[in-house]
């Protein structure tokens, strides 16, 4: 039944003698029942918040297990960071040692000399490479705890775009 169909027959039994005159409708509006209209569109929104709630929960799992492999992998690059350094510090120590134990057989001041110049430049040298050795193994932490949060955020992106 149309709109139109249901507008006049509405229209007709009410000016034949309808049971109720009051309820004569104005213009020409046919009834609707509001409740079916507005439970459909709660029902509507219902299933579009479960369906973004399970998109949110789905995409918090992700972001969750991102970060810890972020936190497993800064946990073990910084473990190696640290015995990088332990390392050059045991490595600086004992060139120092030997330092101290070579300046104690210096003979004369022009060994002294020569023995502080040599151990000077040698320490330059070592520092500089140490110094570039940490930068590298600190890059590869930052780049390596990063990756797994970036690889993440991306997926999450594209897949809300």
């Amino acid at each position: 039944m149309s709109d139109a169909n249901l507008n006049a027959e509405t229209n007709a039994a009410l000016q034949n003698g309808g049971t109720d005159a009051s309820a004569k409708l104005q213009f020409g509006v046919p009834f609707f029942n509001m409740q079916t209209i507005f439970g459909n569109l709660a029902e509507q929104g219902a299933s579009r918040a479960q369906a973004n709630f399970a998109q949110i929960k789905s995409t918090s799992e992700e972001m969750t297990a991102a970060l810890c492999d972020a936190c497993s992998t800064n946990a073990q690059r910084a473990a190696d960071y640290r015995t990088k350094v332990i390392e050059i510090s045991h490595a600086n120590t004992t060139s120092t040692l030997e330092f101290f134990s070579q300046l104690v057989d210096a003979r004369s001041f022009a060994d002294l000399v020569d023995l502080s110049t040599a151990h000077s430049r040698k320490m330059l040298e070592t520092a500089s490479a140490q110094n570039r050795e940490l930068w590298h193994l600190a890059q590869r932490v930052a780049t390596e705890t990063a990756e797994p949060i970036k690889q993440s955020l991306d997926r999450v992106l594209r897949s809300a775009a």
